[in-house]
């Protein structure tokens, strides 16, 4: 438990991997997305992930109010929710053509990552 109250989640194996909670349910939903998080970047840089402590052969004394719990992620869905996260990107069109995409209520985020797709090959 944290001092100020809730659930304060640290990663003996992953060093500076850590989260809070209001309460055992959002801790526990937050520790994995910690988790998630942390060995997504991992991935990316292309670092080793580190093999995890078997819980309860680790001989340190837990503190008073402490406990282990296992937190598990799959990372095939948690990276198609990562990869799929949608980035902001500044474009600039003439005025005109921006008054008749106004005009026609054109979505352009879906017509620029469209046009994207097939531009590199990625069918759509």
């Amino acid at each position: 438990m944290a001092e100020e109250g809730g659930y304060w989640i640290e990663f003996q194996d992953l060093p500076m991997a850590n989260t809070q909670g209001e309460d055992l349910e959002d801790a526990l939903f937050m520790a994995k997305d910690c988790l998630g998080v942390y060995l997504s970047c991992l991935e990316e840089e292309k670092e080793e992930i580190p093999k995890p402590t078997i819980p309860y052969t680790d001989t340190t004394e837990l503190e008073n109010g402490d406990f282990i719990q296992l937190v598990e992620v799959y990372m095939a869905t948690y990276r198609d929710e990562y990869k799929n996260e949608m980035k902001r990107k500044n474009v600039t069109i003439p005025r005109w053509l921006n008054d008749i995409v106004k005009e026609k209520k054109i979505n352009c985020s879906a017509v620029l990552t469209t046009a994207l797709k097939e531009k590199i090959g990625i069918p759509y």
